[in-house]
């Protein structure tokens, strides 16, 4: 497998098939776009009685899955960012890497990348002003920071949604699969940024 911006340093012509992914230890969402339409959407769950075996099991289940929607010709995925577990991080780091090898062992050489605060700047989801964050303690009083922090999440993925819904008149209730929606859609407005050719 080869990064993008390996494949050809001037352009890469923005292929008719992306796959955009959003990674946890635990599944992929992924968003299948066709012709810069949203096709298909869904997850494909991992297991395994620790991350080990979910990393086996996720190579082996992205590569059947590269397989069986054999017209993928490219990936974007949400890189790793920095987290509050550095476990967590380095967890995820690594399913990623079985995700695309599953991916590279299919065939796929076309690999892009995003980091989130990327692609929902760029859907109109940014961070929550101090304003809202104010309203939403003074509708919510007496709560603990890690509900607030909980609810400020959930607030922004339900935005995502919303917001995704109106871009494709589409419906999407999961909010890993909105998100890998999201990825996708600032990926087909941005190829060049995605594989690489210009910065983020």
């Amino acid at each position: 497998m080869i990064k993008a911006s390996e494949a050809n340093k001037n352009t890469i012509t923005m292929p008719k098939v992306i796959c955009a992914i959003d990674a946890s230890t635990n599944n992929f969402a992924f968003a299948i776009y066709s012709d810069q339409n949203l096709d298909c959407y869904g997850k494909v769950n991992f297991n395994g009685r620790d991350v080990y075996e979910k990393i086996i099991d996720a190579c082996k289940k992205s590569k059947a899955f590269f397989d069986y929607y054999n017209l993928v010709e490219a990936i974007v995925i949400e890189h790793t960012v920095f987290m509050n577990s550095p476990k967590t991080a380095a967890d995820l780091a690594l399913i990623q890497g079985a995700i695309l090898g599953g991916a590279g062992a299919s065939g796929i050489k076309i690999i892009g990348k995003v980091s989130p605060i990327t692609w929902q700047n760029y859907l109109g989801n940014k961070r929550l002003t101090k304003e809202e964050q104010l309203n939403i303690r003074m509708a919510n009083p007496g709560k603990s920071a890690s509900w607030y922090k909980t609810y400020e999440r959930d607030f922004r993925k339900k935005r995502t949604i919303r917001l995704l819904e109106i871009a494709h008149d589409k419906k999407i209730d999961d909010y890993d699969v909105a998100d890998a929606a999201g990825i996708g859609f600032w990926a087909i407005h941005n190829w060049n940024k995605a594989v690489g050719l210009d910065k983020e």
